[in-house]
């Protein structure tokens, strides 16, 4: 049975060195102040974006949106629509500098998604099932749009990967809808005559979607290339590649947003003396500043974690490999279907088994949780969630939940619970080797790809899950290493538990076949 080891002679003296914790102390404070002010300029740039506009909230045919427009805007309406697993909140690079150029801009969220309380329902195997559905949708909101703000003229649509399919079938079917800017595209409506005119901006690092743009370019110009615009007599269609960027980066690339607004100052007439600012490189530093923070403000919290000895190779395998396997197949092979979130079952009897066989293995080789430190895991909790998430969910992504889904995440929490407090213990309780916690890690996630490979039609949104839960460990990770390393690993596997199952909670859409 593995024992606790005391810190040795060395440690303790360089511990014990007042030199030592100056330097520490005073290392403290300038990563506190830097990244205060790092946060106030990042803060005070993203305001910038929203300066002299009027933001507002609204319901249109059962449908939360944002209208973002000047106190006496008057220009056309845009309406803005999302990806999948995305909310109106991510489309803020786009509508805010349309807003600012005087456009009266209408972002929504559709069925499932963000603050929709309703979810998305039908067949999504067919056209006529749930795409149909986000068709009619989206067509409700554009009639209310027109109605509430008593324009007449062509309404342009705006979207984003899902959404650009259910923006230009929308199109086809109402004869006023003019100009089309479709982000990281596809759609097999798309023909030679069919949208008449249409901006397709793809992401640089997405090559089968730059592939559809070109393509669409073709069906007029078999010549065209990436950069050109092709018109007839009756159509003017472009494509271009936004550099630097992929399939969520491109909407905060301020090529593609600058050329979104010059398409439509284009097709109306207009002109436009706006410079879409940089608000991706400023939510970055802003969400960065946030975890730096976390160190200096973990190093308060009271000192009650106690050293855990290493795993030995052997261990350490045993603990990463039999769950990885065995969690997958079992979880499968029960196929629950009772979450109206999809994949939400399987991933939660995954997360479940995943860390009770680990917290097994562990418990076996002499690891123990330990006690629970209730300071650092409610510290953990509100910087994780009210602090990185309010600034998220303001700049960038919806991560606050409908009353719909708080049962939802309670039901992930039971699972995600286990699984971070294995995963806490066996990277160590924050003091692990940097190639263990890289281990670990991919241990979870080849064990996510081994479930899509066993069930692909039912289990391939899991593939999208993956990147969700990469972006969790790099970021909540890192804060959680840092409660474990001060208060232990059962603070920061509860408190990383709870995020977890927020942070799927609120990411996936809401789906009732039945509906």
């Amino acid at each position: 049975m593995a024992r606790p080891r005391k810190p040795g002679p060395a440690r303790r003296k360089r511990s014990a060195d007042p030199a030592l914790r100056r330097r520490m102390a005073l290392w403290r404070r300038g990563t506190v102040l830097v990244a205060l002010l790092l946060a106030l300029l990042s803060l005070w740039q993203l305001e910038q974006a929203r300066r002299g506009l009027t933001l507002q909230t609204l319901t249109a045919a059962e449908t939360p949106v944002t209208r973002a427009a000047l106190p006496d805007a008057d220009g056309p309406v845009v309406i803005v629509a999302h990806g999948f697993a995305g909310s109106r909140q991510m489309m803020q690079g786009y509508a805010l500098p349309l807003a600012q150029a005087g456009y009266r801009v209408w972002s929504f969220d559709f069925h499932g998604h963000g603050r929709n309380p309703h979810p998305m329902t039908g067949d999504v195997t067919v056209i006529e099932g749930t795409t149909m559905r986000l068709v009619d949708q989206t067509r409700a909101v554009i009639a209310a749009a027109r109605q509430a703000e008593g324009w007449t003229g062509p309404v342009a649509l705006l979207g984003h990967s899902m959404a650009t399919d259910i923006i230009i079938r929308a199109a086809a079917a109402d004869p006023g809808i003019g100009p089309i800017v479709a982000i990281s595209a596809f759609s097999q409506a798309v023909t030679a005559e069919f949208p008449a005119d249409m901006l397709l901006i793809s992401g640089q690092g997405e090559p089968p979607l730059r592939d559809f743009a070109l393509s669409a370019l073709h069906m007029i110009d078999p010549a065209a290339q990436e950069g050109d615009t092709v018109t007839t007599a009756t159509t003017r269609r472009a494509a271009i590649v936004a550099p630097g960027v992929e399939h969520v980066g491109v909407l905060f690339s301020q090529t593609g947003q600058g050329a979104a607004l010059d398409w439509l100052d284009a097709a109306y007439d207009r002109k436009s003396d706006v410079t879409p600012p940089a608000t991706g490189a400023w939510l970055a530093l802003l969400l960065a500043a946030i975890v730096a923070l976390a160190w200096p403000l973990s190093r308060r919290l009271p000192k009650t974690a106690t050293p855990i000895a290493p795993l030995s190779t052997c261990q350490f395998a045993l603990a990463l490999l039999l769950p990885a396997v065995i969690a997958p197949v079992v979880a499968v092979l029960l196929g629950l279907q009772t979450l109206p979130v999809l994949v939400a079952d399987h991933l939660a009897v995954h997360l479940a088994l995943y860390g009770a066989l680990q917290l097994a293995i562990l418990w076996r080789a002499g690891l123990r949780p330990g006690p629970l430190a209730p300071l650092a895991t409610i510290a953990l909790i509100l910087w994780g969630l009210a602090v990185f998430g309010m600034a998220l969910d303001r700049y960038g992504a919806n991560y606050w939940p409908t009353p719909e889904r708080l049962w939802i995440i309670t039901a992930l929490a039971l699972g995600a619970v286990p699984f971070m407090l294995g995963d806490a213990l066996i990277t160590g309780a924050g003091r692990g080797t940097w190639a263990r916690r890289i281990l670990a890690r991919a241990g979870f996630l080849a064990s996510l790809g081994l479930a899509v490979a066993l069930d692909p039609s039912d289990l391939f949104f899991l593939v999208l899950i993956a990147p969700v839960i990469l972006l969790f460990y790099v970021i909540y990770g890192l804060m959680g290493r840092w409660v474990a390393q001060r208060s232990g690993a059962t603070a920061a596997g509860l408190g990383l538990g709870l995020a977890l199952a927020w942070a799927l909670g609120v990411s996936f859409p809401l789906f009732s076949a039945t509906g």
